[in-house]
Order: C-alpha cells, then sequence, then structure tokens
C-alpha cells in the first residue's frame, strides 16, 4: 500500500461552497495536490546506508507490523485486548465493535494491554535514535577504532510519525493521530531551538499544527483547533508568499479559524479571518490568473465573506460578493480535461447564483405584497 501523507490536500479539508445562511454552516472541500513537508530532507551523503528496522517501519516501508492495528493500519494507541481471544487493537478502534474483526468471537470485554502499549511507546521513542554511519568510509576506519560516528534522522521519524498519524487520522483514531502529532511537531520544535526559523522548518511545523487543529476540531475541541490554527498561521506567515503551497496552506488555516468563528456565532471574528484569506488569495492570483485553482479559491472565499456580511445585515455588500465570484468563475476556461475542476466550478456557481436569486425573489415578493 502506498502511504499517503496527510499533508497533501486530500487529507485537509480545503473550503467549499457554504451553505444557505439559515443552515449556519460551510462546507469543506478536499485538495489534491500537496507534498509532504518532510519530503525534502535528503540524504546527505550518498554512501550512507539507510537505517533498517527489524520490525518493518522503515521510512520508505510502511508495512503492518507486530506493534501495529490492523483496524486503522497505524500503530497502536492505548492497547486493548479482547476477552476472550485475546486480539489486540487500539481502544478507540476496537471499541466500535460487539464481535472481534479478526477471529469473529463474541467480545466479552476490553483489557487494556499497557506491558505492549509500553513497548510500543518506547519504539517509537526508540525509532529517532536509529543511527548510520555518516559514510561507508568512515565506518570501515571506526569499525577499527570501536568508535562510529552517526548522523541525525529525526526529520526522517517526523515523517515516519506523519504516516501512523495520518492512518490513524482516516479511521477516525484522532487521539491517536494527535499522540502521534504532538511528539513530532515537538521534534521540530526542538530542531528550530538548534538551526533558528529556517524556511524548511516553519513550513513543516506550520502543516503539523494545522493537522492538530483539524484533530482538535474532529473531538470537538474548538478552541484547542483555534489556538492550533493560529500558530500554524504564524509559522507560515514567516514564509515567502511566491510559494503557491505555501499560501494555499496558509489561506486554508485562515478560513478553517474562521469556520470555527462562525459556528460559534462570531460572525465579526469570522469575517476578519475570511477577508484575511481572501486577501492571500487575491495576492496568489496577481502572479497565477490563469491557474483555475487560485480563481475558484478566491471564488469560495468570496463567497465566505460573503455569507457573514449577509447575516451581518450588509445586503449590498453581500451581493456585491457575491457577483464578483460569478463573474470570475463564468469567465474562467477549463481544459476538457480537467472534470474535478469543472464539477467544483459548475457547483460553486450554483450556489453562488442561488443566493443571488434567492434574495431577489424575495425582494420581489415584498412588493407585491406593498402593492
Amino acid at each position: 500500500m502506498t502511504p499517503v501523507c496527510p499533508f497533501v490536500k486530500a487529507s485537509r479539508p480545503d473550503d467549499s461552497t457554504p451553505k444557505k445562511s439559515g443552515e449556519n454552516s460551510v462546507k469543506h472541500q478536499a485538495d489534491s495536490d500537496s507534498k509532504c513537508p518532510f519530503s525534502k530532507k535528503e540524504a546527505s551523503d550518498s554512501a550512507s546506508s539507510s537505517p533498517k528496522c527489524p520490525f518493518g517501519y522503515d521510512q520508505n516501508s510502511f508495512k503492518i507490523g507486530p506493534f501495529s492495528c490492523v483496524i486503522c493500519q497505524a500503530l497502536l494507541f492505548e492497547s486493548s485486548k479482547c476477552v476472550p481471544c485475546a486480539h489486540i487493537f487500539c481502544k478507540a478502534c476496537i471499541s466500535r465493535f460487539k464481535d472481534c474483526p479478526l477471529c469473529g468471537a463474541d467480545i466479552e470485554k476490553i483489557e487494556p494491554d499497557t506491558n505492549l502499549q509500553g513497548l510500543v511507546d518506547r519504539f517509537i521513542e526508540g525509532h529517532a535514535r536509529i543511527r548510520r554511519s555518516v559514510s561507508s568510509n568512515q565506518g570501515e576506519e571506526t569499525k577499527e577504532s570501536g568508535q562510529v560516528e552517526y548522523e541525525d534522522v529525526s526529520l526522517e521519524r517526523g515523517s515516519f510519525l506523519v504516516q501512523h498519524a495520518m492512518r490513524a487520522f482516516r479511521a477516525q483514531n484522532l487521539e491517536s493521530a494527535k499522540s502521534r502529532l504532538s511528539i513530532c511537531a515537538e521534534d521540530i520544535r526542538s530542531q528550530i531551538e538548534k538551526a533558528g526559523d529556517t524556511a524548511e522548518l516553519c513550513s513543516q511545523l506550520g502543516a503539523v499544527l494545522g493537522m492538530l487543529g483539524d484533530c482538535c476540531r474532529g473531538m470537538g475541541d474548538a478552541n484547542s483547533a483555534v489556538a492550533y490554527f493560529e500558530e500554524s498561521v504564524e509559522f507560515l506567515s514567516k514564509l515567502p508568499k511566491d510559494d503557491k503551497e505555501i499560501t494555499h496552506t496558509l489561506s486554508v488555516s485562515l478560513n478553517k479559524i474562521g469556520d470555527l468563528k462562525y459556528y460559534d456565532g462570531n460572525l465579526q471574528a469570522a469575517r476578519s479571518y475570511y477577508l484575511q484569506s481572501l486577501n492571500v488569495r487575491r495576492d496568489v492570483i496577481k502572479h497565477n490568473s490563469t491557474v483555475p485553482t487560485q480563481v475558484l479559491d478566491v471564488a469560495v472565499s468570496l463567497a465566505k465573506v460573503a455569507d457573514v456580511d449577509r447575516n451581518l445585515g450588509d445586503e449590498k455588500l453581500a451581493t456585491d460578493g457575491f457577483q464578483e465570484a460569478i463573474d470570475m468563475l463564468e469567465s474562467l476556461t477549463l481544459d476538457s480535461e480537467a472534470s474535478g475542476l469543472e464539477q467544483r466550478r459548475q457547483s460553486v456557481l450554483e450556489f453562488l447564483k442561488s443566493q443571488v436569486s434567492e434574495k431577489q425573489e424575495q425582494a420581489e415578493t415584498q412588493v407585491e405584497a406593498t402593492a
């Protein structure tokens, strides 16, 4: 199975078309083509040999191993044993079942397996301690002297943890995902303390913090989600704005904060964050006006801001925003092969037109009633 990094856009839901204002909600739509923030890490010496894990948990071979839960396919978290069959899974995963997924036996009760979980936790901690010799020549020399020099592979542990966090996230084992990502964030913070706010580390930490925000939001902890998203924005804002991937992630984090404020009824705060996201996307489109995805992003942001304006009672501003988004999408030309983008364009356009026509119908009805 080819692993999918949680920082590909398909794993971090982007914003989509808001629902009708009366429903007081904004949907999120998946993205599709981002890169893992840890993929920039290359071997510093071509002569170095990759560290090998005896359980098969190497960076490029994420297979199911003895410390894995077969339900979420990630490393065990809160290891729990089924009674009487004794099969072991993550607590959150097995709690959804009445029969053992492996053997079909009735589950009479579930017991924690603290000994196995201790092994898993020590394995995760030890994974950062896997070392390799800096070069083959030096390795031969140091072998004779009994001393070996090692290179740091902490970022490889970051990639390893991210992969397993995403597996848990997709299986709705959010506590497991959050735990793994928290360790990853701590690793990156320690790197920042040593190396400073480099673009690579800020990008990685911003992505991890955004994913932690997604976990908290899924767990219903809106305050913690906002805190993680805001910190993500803080680190991503330090990066050059000419990187489309970074600016997209930044705008998504701003929109997610806006969504949480919107759901909480704080419309002014929601509008502030939506507007910041819109401004980020407008700046990008100045240099990428022919990129369809950028145009779609701006149209979605316009819809979000307009939806809040309508709820705040500023109908003229809302209508102008909806109409600007409509004009952008109607003038957008897509290739015949971009069926996915065309479907999204039509979906957003349909919503925008419904918002404008709905208000026009309401106005006509009021005129008829007064007549």
